[in-house]
């Protein structure tokens, strides 16, 4: 093969387990590398995993690694000749492109006229119409006028998204059911919109009903060569962000494939596309696949957080293929990528799924991730999940003959992970894998929505008292004896002692039943008392009950968590009815709403737009009644 362009020092301009991911393929190769990191990231994974690391400013990633010029120059000052992005951040930004040209620097990634082209959605469509490559009914037109949406949004007919031209991540996007709600979701998707991209313009599209999401890994070389790589089912989402995704997709066929991956290597030729990207499309979901059945969404021009399931099945390593490209290599006939066995990743996430997967901040006590699959993370034991950057913890991705042995790995895995005082979303993950609807294979974007009752109703103490008292009583084996909750000898078989969870007292059974011991359970000593993880849920018991109320009994409206006020929607005196939207704040790169508690009138308001707040922090008081 060719090789026009020699690297030997590539700089990673992200952070992270994306970081970490590069490094590994380079150090395969041969290849220096050079972190960049800032204030929270000082003592990161992939900064000390990189053979050289340079300070790039505060913490805040629009201080830091968002400024192109930082990168520049620390490309500059380690004599790094190619640059790899990773993914979010400045992977997507032609200007960042044209800086590394200009500075004669490779940038491992498309041509920045490729991005210009793909990364706005309603000239990306108005594109792909053009190279007849099917894509959904909706409005792309210029006019951004609240009457004109709306207008046209009766025109398709609701249910309609609302899409941020510039957006990515499932950042801008909201989902509007009837003609009275689209003037608040649009206002709300404008907003986050202008905050996340700095473009708050919109387009409107017709919301599939029961819609998949199935995605096809493409690649393009510097000599007119384009392939794909199979695809990717990733429906299963949370806020429009995916959480599991796996190779190749359930219930695909042979039709159905060609159709769609021919549709997306034609996308990626119409935008004359070099490197790793992803195409990403629609699809009825109502029944079984169809040649006719899906639509173009978007098209990401940069390597796809899920790229392992892709790597697992073609046994193929992405990172190195986008440096051979970007080293002017080309690339393998498309006969030659052959397709093995099912993969599947789920993604760790620091967030607590039982209330609507609000991110979780702080420190790394424990970090126990399991062994035997990969595991691709930036953070350990010891680090912490910070209030600036994505929550994500790791990526578990496991490979096995079919997808029902995939599946039963992957479940294990995530039973087996321990994280705290961080909460995750371990179990919930768990739990959609065990579901009878996504083993069978019916998934949606809906899924998780659909079966609300099913995910999150096992996520109660009550119903691991018996798991916690399996693994606490081997511990504490006079524990019966110290105990102050009337334990007498002779006393009936089923007795309990008292300790504190979360600041509440729970009863837990001296002679647990052993029927829990199919659960995954573990121990472990912190200083704070025992934490117990039930099938990758954690537990903190002490011996002593604290309170964490901050609600004040319905009066107070507390930060959930540090962040920025984006807007206050009260005055003191003003009337207002339980879950009226107050105040609307922004933290880890979502925005979230806090509504009234309770029917009240303001007392006070101590928030101000645009105000940096801690979590805690009191925002707001009803008078009392």
């Amino acid at each position: 093969m060719i090789k026009t362009n020699p690297i030997t020092k590539i700089l990673i301009a992200n952070r992270g387990e994306i970081a970490c991911r590069v490094i590994r393929t380079a150090r395969k190769m041969g290849i220096r590398t050079v972190a960049v990191y800032s204030d929270a990231d000082r003592n990161a994974l992939h900064v000390r995993e990189a053979d050289e690391a340079i300070h790039i400013g505060p913490s805040a990633a629009a201080e830091s690694y968002l400024v192109a010029d930082k990168i520049i120059a620390a490309c500059k000052q380690s004599g790094a000749d190619a640059v790899h992005p990773g993914y979010g951040f400045l992977s997507e930004n032609p200007s960042f492109v044209r800086a590394c040209n200009k500075a004669g620097i490779i940038f491992i990634g498309p041509a920045p006229e490729s991005m210009e082209a793909m990364g706005l959605k309603d000239a990306a469509k108005t594109l792909m119409d053009a190279a007849n490559v099917p894509t959904t009914p909706g409005y792309h037109g210029d006019q951004q006028g609240l009457e004109t949406l709306a207008k046209e949004s009766q025109k398709i007919g609701y249910p309609v998204l609302i899409k941020a031209v510039a957006g990515g991540g499932g950042k801008g996007m909201r989902k509007v059911d009837k003609a009275d709600d689209f003037e608040a979701a649009l206002a709300s998707c404008q907003r986050e919109a202008k905050s996340s991209f700095g473009d708050d313009r919109v387009l409107i599209e017709k919301y599939i009903t029961s819609p998949r999401h199935i995605e096809v890994q493409v690649f393009g070389d510097t000599h007119g060569n384009v392939i794909h790589l199979f695809e990717r089912d990733c429906s299963i989402q949370r806020r429009h962000q995916k959480v599991l995704e796996e190779a190749p997709a359930p219930g695909m066929t042979a039709d159905v494939r060609k159709a769609m991956t021919d549709a997306a290597v034609q996308a990626a030729k119409a935008v004359n596309y070099v490197g790793a990207g992803t195409v990403e499309f629609i699809v009825d979901g109502s029944g079984d696949l169809k040649t006719n059945g899906f639509w173009f969404m978007e098209m990401n021009t940069r390597l796809q957080v899920e790229h392992p399931v892709t790597e697992m099945i073609t046994g193929l390593d992405l990172v190195e293929w986008q440096i051979r490209v970007a080293r002017g290599e080309s690339l393998p006939a498309q006969n030659m990528i052959t397709l093995s066995g099912h993969a599947i990743e789920a993604r760790l996430y620091a967030e607590d799924p039982a209330h609507d997967f609000l991110p979780s901040v702080g420190p790394l006590d424990i970090l126990t991730l399991p062994r035997g699959h990969r595991i691709d993370t930036g953070v350990e034991q010891g680090g912490e999940v910070s209030i600036y950057y994505d929550p994500m913890i790791s990526k578990m991705i496991v490979h096995a003959d079919t997808r029902t042995e995939a599946l039963a790995e992957l479940n294990i895995l995530c039973r087996n992970t321990h994280v705290y005082p961080i909460k995750t979303n371990a179990r919930f993950l768990a739990t959609c894998l065990s579901h009878p609807q996504f083993i069978a294979g019916d998934v949606s974007t809906n899924f998780i929505s659909a079966n609300e009752t099913v995910l999150f109703g096992n996520d109660k103490i009550d119903d691991d008292t018996e798991s916690i008292a399996l693994a606490l009583l081997p511990k504490k084996t006079n524990m019966a004896f110290e105990d102050t909750s009337g334990w007498q000898l002779n006393q009936s078989p089923r007795t309990f002692f008292t300790r504190s969870h979360a600041g509440e007292d729970i009863r837990l059974p001296l002679n647990p039943h052993k029927d829990k011991t199919s659960q995954h359970i573990a121990h472990y000593a912190h200083p704070k008392g025992d934490v117990v993880f039930v099938d990758g849920k954690s537990y903190l018991i002490e011996n002593i009950t604290l309170s964490d109320d901050v609600t004040d009994g319905g009066n107070v409206l507390a930060a959930p968590m540090p962040g920025k006020i984006i807007a206050v929607n009260v005055r003191p005196g003003d009337t207002v009815q339980q879950g009226d939207p107050l105040i609307v704040m922004e933290a880890m790169k979502m925005e979230m709403t806090l509504e009234a508690p309770r029917d009240g009138i303001i007392d006070t308001v101590d928030a101000a737009q645009d105000s940096l707040v801690a979590g805690g922090d009191i925002l707001l008081i009803l008078k009392e009644d």
